[in-house]
């Protein structure tokens, strides 16, 4: 196999075969040896395992050469490829594979040298058919040839997987096999139309939608689409309309015609959704999550709220690190982008946290000293230890409100002879791009940084009029949040559809001596999208009517998060989010896929500050310092 590109590579790193990362924290020096492991550690065995429908998937085995008891297995499967496996021992399997297991790596149905067909996001088998197949047949039928073929096991399984391979590890606890004891789905997608790759409340992630297509369904293997322009910015501009999408993937790809035929969430999309199946706790859970995931944040944290629900015999178990997308899987965690949190917090979760964890559930080894949640505090930049995530005691809530000349307040705005909105115009012949351009593509563009994307300075829009931003005046104390943040948003367009952007950003002081470029750094903290049209309902969409008032509620997820003194707390409002974001025509159409130019038109957009119309952010503020280093 030809060196997958740049952009594929980071992928391949979602699915826990690939070495780059970021993020950091505060804990002690790992427990386990500094010894540092490589496949040369390993009988490397590679087999096609038979599933109950007669096709074969693909299998490679390493089990320890100095092996003198038996072992747990460590399952991964992937549609990313296997090929590379070995390699993840030096660092991201590091620290599991000192502590001694099995290990098996698997390509899913359809990927690479497995056999079958490959459906994305494959839904779950009816069980009225004893020929279904789906991922949880596949690896309850692997786990069972394992226990019968591989020497020298314990009958202990483990699975864990980043991205898709998290998935893959949520449908096997659908309907776990017996000899399946402890699960982590780490940056799992909960749902493609709600909050992870494809959509955001419903909200078309179109540059990446596009990529991963197109890498994934053209072939097998990792073929990521070759752009004729450096900028995918101006590319996707170009490209115009939705609609003209298929001539560049030469003809329709399946998932594509998906996206075009449900626009809405609709069966389609309500049958890949997650949580829905999740109706108990079947196996002990440790679910993982990047705060600045540039992918699947949603899905991960929405997994263990629901498992959350049905936890009667507390394994359910979650820790959010400050990490993009597998970041917790690389060499350090010490910094994402120029953001320096401090300390190698992938090294320190991996050490104390995941490798004890395994060892308790599979080898029965030692006790298990883990909170329910474990979080980083992002600005402290130390680990806290909670009961439960949200924070259900010592916080408060809080509101933020929008003010006059750009003010933003903890008071509401009370009358005010002035407009009492703010307004821009949104034109979606120049849409605001959502990084300073060019804009590299994301999945196999040469020097992309699409996984630190989240972690940009985001002074390169501070200009633009077709943003609204609005500020506190420097912190006279800390201000700390713990948990669910939303965005309240009363705003009116001249058209009848609208995006509407939040971010949530820490402004960080002038005059940084120790490090000049960060002075006033503008840092994105929390930040979503909601398409207007589903303000209602998201099954069925509705226009909006021109001019009228409507308050949307925009999830900007969880954070734990510092906001130190003598820094500003920041809110932007934009209404076009490209190419991340597809461009709303701002009139109503009834499938944004089948929009011609004509429907495409530019739109006044006001944000509303009167009392009674009073937008604002609201968030939990840490009243009292509960949580510990873990």
């Amino acid at each position: 196999m030809s060196r997958i590109p740049v952009g594929a590579a980071r992928l391949v790193l979602a699915a826990l075969l690939a070495m780059t990362a970021a993020g950091s924290a505060r804990a002690q020096a790992p427990s386990v040896s500094d010894t540092v492991p490589s496949a040369a550690w390993f009988d490397r065995r590679e087999v096609m395992i038979p599933m109950r429908d007669g096709v074969s998937l693909h299998t490679l085995i390493y089990a320890p050469k100095a092996n003198t008891t038996d072992l747990p297995f460590i399952l991964t499967r992937t549609p990313y490829g296997i090929a590379g496996a070995g390699g993840s021992f030096t660092t991201s399997y590091a620290e599991l594979a000192r502590e001694g297991y099995i290990f098996v790596y698997q390509d899913n149905r359809g990927r690479f040298t497995s056999e079958g067909q490959f459906v994305m996001l494959r839904p779950p088998r009816d069980k009225s058919d004893p020929k279904a197949v789906d991922e949880a047949s596949d690896t309850w039928d692997t786990i069972e040839w394992l226990l019968k073929n591989v020497p020298h096991n314990n009958g202990r399984v483990g699975q864990l997987g980043v991205s898709y391979p998290g998935w893959l590890t949520v449908m096997s606890m659908l309907d776990p096999h017996p000899a399946l004891k402890a699960v982590s789905p780490q940056a799992s997608p909960a749902s493609m139309f709600l909050g992870d790759d494809f959509h955001h409340n419903g909200a078309f992630r179109l540059s990446y939608g596009f990529e991963y297509v197109a890498m994934m369904e053209a072939s097998k293997t990792i073929t990521p689409f070759a752009f004729d322009q450096y900028d995918s910015y101006k590319w996707f501009l170009d490209l115009g309309p939705l609609s003209n999408v298929p001539a560049k993937l030469n003809g329709s790809l399946p998932t594509w015609v998906n996206f075009a035929s449900h626009p809405n969430f609709d069966a389609f999309w309500q049958r890949e959704w997650v949580t829905k199946y999740l109706t108990r706790v079947t196996v002990p859970t440790l679910s993982v999550a990047g705060w600045w995931d540039q992918e699947d944040f949603y899905g991960a944290v929405t997994i263990y709220e629901a498992l959350e629900r049905f936890d009667t015999n507390h394994q359910n178990y979650l820790v959010v690190g400050p990490w993009n997308h597998g970041g917790w899987r690389g060499a350090s965690g010490q910094k994402l982008g120029p953001i320096d949190f401090g300390a190698p917090t992938a090294r320190e979760y991996r050490s104390r946290i995941e490798a004890p964890w395994f060892a308790y559930w599979l080898k029965g080894k030692g006790e298990l000293h883990l909170a329910e949640a474990t979080v980083f505090e992002a600005g402290a930049n130390a680990w806290r230890s909670y009961e439960s995530w949200p924070l259900k005691a010592g916080v408060t809530q809080r509101k933020l409100y929008f003010g006059p000349a750009g003010a933003l307040t903890f008071s509401a705005p009370a009358a005010s002879a002035t407009a009492p909105y703010d307004e821009y115009i949104s034109d979606p012949a120049a849409p605001v791009p959502y990084r300073a351009r060019p804009i590299v593509a994301s999945l196999g563009g040469r020097g992309s940084t699409w996984s630190t994307w989240l972690s940009d300075d985001q002074r390169f829009v501070q200009d633009r009029v077709d943003v609204a931003a609005w500020e506190t005046p420097v912190l006279t104390e800390d201000v700390t949040l713990g948990g669910s943040i939303a965005a309240h948003l009363f705003a009116s367009t001249t058209g009848s559809d609208a995006d509407w952007v939040v971010k949530l950003i820490d402004v960080l002081p002038e005059g940084n001596a120790a490090d000049p470029k960060m002075g006033g750094f503008q840092f994105m903290v929390a930040n979503d999208v909601f398409r207007g049209r589903f303000r209602e309902s998201f099954e069925k969409p509705k226009a909006l009517v021109p001019g009228a008032v409507n308050e949307f509620t925009i999830d900007l997820h969880t954070q734990a998060y510092r906001f130190l003194k003598g820094h500003r707390i920041r809110v932007q409002v934009q209404s076009s989010w490209f190419p991340l974001i597809d461009r709303n025509p701002q009139r109503f159409v009834p499938n944004i896929f089948e929009a011609k130019p004509s429907d495409f038109i530019r739109a006044t957009q006001r944000i509303w500050r009167a009392p009674g119309r009073s937008s604002y952010v609201e968030f939990p503020v840490v009243s009292n310092r509960t949580g510990a280093t873990p």
